[in-house]
C-alpha cells in the first residue's frame, strides 16, 4: 500500500474544530471534565489532516462537553456562535468542510434547543446536528422524556445527528492515566443507543437518521447480548430480533476503530451503507489516526467487491448536500 494520501477516504464526519470563543468558555469553566487537554486547531492543521488521508470534506463538529459547559442564556450564545463560525468557515471553503451544529443544553431549556435547531438547519444550511449521550448532573440519557420536543423538531426536519460521547455522571478518574475517552466513551455510546432503543425513540422518530461515533461502542459487541437479555427477562417488549432491528438501523463512524478487530465486526453488523469514515482529529494524535486509517483501509480492501464497502459513497448518500 503507497502513502496514507493514496487511501481516498472521501468524507470525515468524525472531523472536530476548535473556535475560540469554545476553547475560551472552556478554559473558564475550568477545563474537560472528561480529563481530556485541549488540543491545538486550525483551519489550515484541518486541511493538512485531510491532504495527508485523502479526506476531501470534512463535517465540523464541537466535542463534548460543548455548549453544556455554560447554562442559560450564555449557553445559547455560545452554540450561536459556535455555528456562526462554522457556518463561516464552510462557506469559506465550501467543498473542504461542512458542519454539525451546536446546541444549548437541551435538558435544561429544550426551546432555546430547538430554537437553534430551526436556526442552524433552516437559516444556516448545517448538515446536521451534534447531540451528546448524556446531559445534566444525573443519567439523563438521549431516551429521557424531557428530550422529546428536541427529537420531534429534528424528525420534522428529517435531520442527521452525529451522537459523540461525553463523560460519565461520576468523573472520578478510575486511574490516573485513564483518561474517560480511552474506555468510558465507547460505554457511554453504547448506553444511550439502548436508551435510545427502549424508550422508543428509534420507533417515534423513524426519519432522523443517527450516527453513532466510535463504531457504536460496544453496541456491535454487545447488542446479541442485550436484546436476548431484556426479551428473555421481560424487560422490554420488543423481541430478540426487533431490538436487534434497531440496533442496526444507526450509522456508525469509524474514528478510533480502523483495526482488524473492530473494523470487521462493525462491517458484520451494521447493514451495508450504515458505515461512515471518521478520523476523531484533532484530539486523537494524528500518528493514532493514521494507525486505524492505514489498518482500517487494508480491512476495506480485503472486502472489496461487497456492498457497502464504499465509505466516502455511503456518506454521499446520507449527507447529498455534499455529492
Amino acid at each position: 500500500m503507497g502513502s496514507i494520501a493514496d487511501i481516498p477516504q472521501g468524507i470525515d464526519v468524525h472531523h472536530h474544530f476548535i473556535p475560540e470563543c469554545y476553547a475560551k468558555a472552556l478554559h473558564e469553566a475550568g477545563g474537560d471534565p472528561s480529563g481530556w487537554k485541549l488540543p491545538n486547531w486550525s483551519v489550515a492543521t484541518s486541511k493538512a489532516l485531510m491532504q495527508t488521508h485523502g479526506i476531501r470534506t470534512s463535517i465540523l463538529s464541537l466535542t463534548a462537553p460543548g455548549c453544556s459547559i455554560l447554562q442559560g442564556a450564555p449557553a445559547a450564545t455560545l452554540a450561536r456562535a459556535v455555528n456562526q463560525e462554522a457556518h463561516a468557515i464552510r462557506n469559506a471553503h465550501p467543498t473542504a468542510f461542512g458542519f454539525f451544529a451546536a446546541l444549548p443544553p437541551v435538558e435544561a431549556d429544550a426551546a432555546a434547543a430547538v430554537a437553534e435547531i430551526e436556526h442552524a438547519l433552516d437559516v444556516l444550511g448545517a448538515d446536521g446536528v451534534t447531540l451528546y449521550t448524556r446531559y445534566g448532573p444525573g443519567p439523563r440519557y438521549l431516551g429521557h422524556a424531557d428530550l422529546r420536543p428536541v427529537w420531534a423538531a429534528l424528525n420534522e426536519r428529517k435531520a442527521v445527528v452525529f451522537v459523540h460521547p461525553t463523560h460519565a455522571a461520576d468523573t472520578r478518574p478510575v486511574n490516573g492515566a485513564l483518561p474517560q475517552p480511552i474506555i468510558d466513551y465507547p460505554h457511554e455510546t453504547t448506553r444511550a443507543a439502548v436508551d435510545m432503543i427502549l424508550s422508543g425513540v428509534l420507533r417515534d422518530f423513524p426519519d432522523v437518521k443517527i450516527i453513532l461515533s466510535h463504531a457504536g461502542g460496544s453496541l456491535p459487541y454487545l447488542a446479541t447480548r442485550a436484546a436476548h437479555l431484556l426479551a428473555d427477562a421481560g424487560l422490554t417488549a420488543l423481541s430478540a430480533d426487533e431490538f436487534l432491528t434497531c440496533a442496526k438501523s444507526f450509522y456508525f463512524d469509524t474514528a478510533l476503530s480502523g483495526n482488524a478487530l473492530s473494523l470487521p465486526l462493525l462491517l458484520d453488523f451494521a447493514p451495508p451503507g450504515h458505515v461512515l469514515f471518521g478520523s476523531d482529529f484533532p484530539y486523537a494524535p494524528t500518528p493514532t489516526i493514521a494507525t486505524h486509517t492505514v489498518a482500517g483501509a487494508e480491512v476495506l480492501a480485503r472486502r472489496e467487491g461487497e456492498k457497502g464497502m464504499d465509505l466516502a459513497a455511503n456518506a454521499l448518500r446520507l449527507l447529498p448536500r455534499l455529492a
